[in-house]
């Protein structure tokens, strides 16, 4: 474990034309209609402790200043981030990401904020060793997400998500987590996730998600792929399109309320991934 320190700056909007923009190349970003009401995003760095393992961390926190604006024809433009990181032995990096912005149409639908560009197409080299950093997603309300929404008339916020990833490029999904307690009967909304932290497509094709129970395994089908730095999840009785549409279609429950292991393997059989949760684990 080491500690990082981050300072972000977005240097440009790309396809924002029509705006008016203000405070490029700061700690925030700003847009405006002809109204003059503005829009903006902010970036606050900070210091962490961070792990090469594939372990996330907070990169920064991410803001999104969600005024009205009059309609302008353009909804969708992409917003450069730069953030530099300092290592605790004085060594640094500049890292580069883009966030893609909809400001949507109405008053009331919320603004969306996507992440086209995950991973950073510059290396960090930490004894030694080359890694690219992939940011995982925004923690909002306590999940982390793909998409941030962000509600009309407010400031919405969200940790940046990051881990780093090691070089030579490869797949690797690993179990994240495990909701064992679902609500209402036989628990349909239960839930394992798993995140490639790899900058490599996984195939996970035939490979077994087991829950550690005869008759509990759940095998993904032929063709089923997990971008780098994407999450699914395989849920005991729904479907979710969001989430890959995974899904055991059991009518009754299946993750042990008190605790147990979810164990991943691929379509050879070999332990890819174990992940103990609850109380028993």
């Amino acid at each position: 474990m080491f500690t990082i320190t981050t300072k972000g700056v977005w240097p440009k909007a790309i396809g924002a034309d029509g705006y008016y923009l203000y405070d490029e190349g700061t700690d925030q970003i700003k847009w405006s209609g002809p109204s003059g009401n503005k829009s903006g995003y902010s970036f606050e760095g900070g210091t962490t402790e961070a792990r090469l393992d594939g372990t996330e961390f907070t990169l920064g926190t991410f803001t999104h200043h969600n005024g009205w604006l009059d309609g302008n024809g353009v909804n969708e433009f992409d917003v450069d981030l730069k953030v530099n990181i300092v290592f605790d032995d004085g060594t640094t990096s500049d890292l580069s990401f883009r966030f893609h912005h909809n400001e949507t149409d109405g008053d009331h639908n919320p603004d969306l904020v996507d992440l086209p560009s995950f991973i950073s197409p510059e290396t960090v080299k930490v004894d030694g060793a080359e890694y690219k950093v992939m940011i995982s997603g925004f923690k909002q309300d306590g999940q982390i997400v793909r998409r941030f929404v962000s509600d009309e008339g407010g400031s919405n916020t969200a940790d940046v998500v990051a881990l780093f990833s090691r070089l030579p490029a490869k797949p690797d999904l690993v179990i994240t987590d495990v909701r064992f307690k679902g609500t209402g009967k036989a628990q349909a909304d239960e839930y394992v996730e798993f995140l490639n932290r790899g900058t490599e497509p996984a195939d996970i094709s035939g490979w077994k998600l087991g829950a550690d129970d005869a008759g509990q395994n759940f095998t993904f089908p032929a063709g089923a792929t997990v971008q780098p730095g994407h999450r699914i999840r395989v849920y005991t009785n729904e479907n979710h399109p969001e989430w890959g549409g995974y899904t055991y279609g059991f009518n009754k429950a299946i993750w042990n309320n008190q605790g147990d292991v979810a164990r991943l393997h691929d379509k050879s059989g070999k332990s890819v991934h174990a992940f103990p949760y609850g109380d028993k684990a």
